[in-house]
């Protein structure tokens, strides 16, 4: 006993290794799952962005017993449609209109009652019109407005006279200005009659522009300055007689007289230099291509009948003219 007590204890520990079997597919399975879930529930966010109040109604009612729109029959399954369609002449009843595009009647009057689709639709076609109209007469301004600076470039006595030049956009339309410049005068200081550099620009714009159909408005500025203290002249008098003289000079150069819509003097009132009432930059002569949805324009079959026939020979002006009044022909 006491030899078997000093022999050491052995334990021996076995590990049982057991290997993992295949776990299977059910995870592609669920994942597919929560993909569907979540396109749904992405094409019902959708779905509700996109559909009206009356579609969400109509919708709505599909799936509420107890609408009172759904009919009380009890027949077939006794679901929510009472076993029925939803053809025209189902059991559906609702005083919204079916979620379909309902066609537009082509006249606006039906047995004496306007039909407001029509209306609504006229007025898309006139918006859509005028759209069209605004994007042929910018495409028209621009066209212009690159013809004058590549013109004023290209001409070698022009060259110096680009800076008395000024070409923008106003909300009346295209605006051409010829301004005066110190020691670049278009006028003679109290003088409407143009001078030489003047008379070429107002010639060159007349020639780019008298194609075009839009009305023109030919406006006369001054600077503050005023006249003597018992002057009977005014810069009333001297911007309106400037804008009448130009106009004159443009009708050599080729505008038609249909095409002037009105000469106006605006004397002191309307500064290009607001911050220098007394600025040279104030004298000009502003000619602006009006918009035909404020005025309409002039057609070539317009021209024609307006253009004096070439038998008749105009009358002789014999009036007296004096500074200070506007006279037209």
């Amino acid at each position: 006993m006491a030899d078997d007590e000093k022999q050491p204890i052995i334990i021996v520990k076995k590990v049982k290794k057991v290997a993992g079997g295949h776990h299977g597919g059910a995870w592609k399975v669920a994942y597919a799952d929560f993909v569907t879930a979540m396109m749904a529930f992405f094409l019902l966010l959708w779905l509700l962005n996109v559909t009206t109040d009356e579609q969400k109604a109509m919708i709505s009612s599909y799936f509420s017993p107890t609408d009172p729109r759904i009919s009380e029959s009890f027949s077939g399954s006794g679901g929510v449609m009472g076993g029925t369609t939803m053809a025209e002449e189902g059991a559906l009843t609702s005083e919204f209109d079916p979620v379909v595009a309902t066609p537009a009647v082509p006249s606006g009057d039906v047995e004496g009652k306007t039909n407001p689709d029509a209306v609504n639709l006229e007025n898309a076609e006139d918006e859509q019109l005028a759209e069209e109209v605004a994007a042929r007469e910018e495409k028209r301004f621009k066209a212009a407005e690159e013809t004058l600076r590549q013109a004023i470039e290209s001409v070698p006595e022009l060259q110096n006279l680009a800076a008395n030049l000024l070409i923008d956009m106003t909300p009346e339309g295209l605006r051409i200005q010829i301004v005066d410049q110190e020691g670049k005068e278009m006028f003679p200081l109290s003088s409407s009659e143009p001078l030489p550099p003047a008379e070429k620009l107002l010639k060159l714009v007349a020639g780019v522009v008298q194609d075009m159909p839009n009305m023109i408005s030919i406006r006369g500025h001054t600077d503050a300055r005023p006249f003597g203290p018992n002057a009977s002249f005014s810069n009333w008098e001297l911007s309106a007689d400037r804008a009448n003289a130009s106009r004159r000079v443009m009708l050599d150069g080729g505008l038609e007289p249909i095409r002037i819509e009105n000469v106006v003097g605006k004397a002191a009132r309307d500064p290009l230099i607001i911050e220098d009432p007394l600025s040279a930059r104030n004298r000009r002569i502003s000619i602006i291509l009006l918009k035909e949805s404020l005025v309409p324009g002039v057609r070539k079959e317009d021209r024609k009948k307006a253009a004096p026939s070439p038998n008749v020979k105009p009358k002789p002006d014999i009036r007296k003219r004096e500074e200070g009044i506007i006279y037209f022909p």
